[in-house]
């Protein structure tokens, strides 16, 4: 194994210039978990907590229309009269989400979630969610060239 290489990554991955330029796709979670718009806090939340995730694209029929994000809850549930089991999705969630194509430079993503403070990108192709790449998804982009494999 060369340096910079780590176990079962070839070197295109290993290395930093390539990594910046490749495609979000190949970095993403493909086919992430989804809330519809009219469901309640309560579903997103149980959804969340059992597939052990912290954003969800929101759709509306098939339609990306926001994302809503474990803090969205958080902080919707702490206000006063909120039952999660009768409020909807639509009243936490955030809209016109951060979205983009599956082809988009992973350096150019990663460069907008900073500057705009995004927690999340929701990849769309063709109208419909193909993935999401996250602050942890770049983490763990991070760490193959370090030499660490993450699930």
């Amino acid at each position: 194994m060369r340096a910079g290489e780590s176990k079962g990554v070839g070197p295109s991955l290993a290395s930093p210039d390539r990594m910046k330029s490749r495609p979000i796709r190949d970095l993403m979670t493909k086919q992430p978990f989804t809330v519809g718009s009219a469901q309640t806090l309560a579903t997103a939340h149980e959804l969340m907590r059992a597939r052990r995730v912290r954003h969800l694209p929101v759709l509306d029929d098939g339609r990306l229309v926001g994302i809503v994000s474990q803090r969205d809850l958080y902080f919707i549930e702490t206000l006063k009269d909120v039952d999660p089991r009768t409020v909807l999705v639509e009243e936490a969630m955030t809209r016109e989400p951060y979205a983009v194509t599956p082809r988009v430079a992973i350096s150019t993503v990663a460069r907008t979630m900073v500057q705009e403070r995004y927690g999340a990108a929701v990849v769309v192709d063709r109208g419909r969610v193909v993935g999401i790449f996250t602050a942890l998804d770049a983490l763990k982009a991070l760490a193959i060239p370090i030499g660490r494999r993450l699930p």
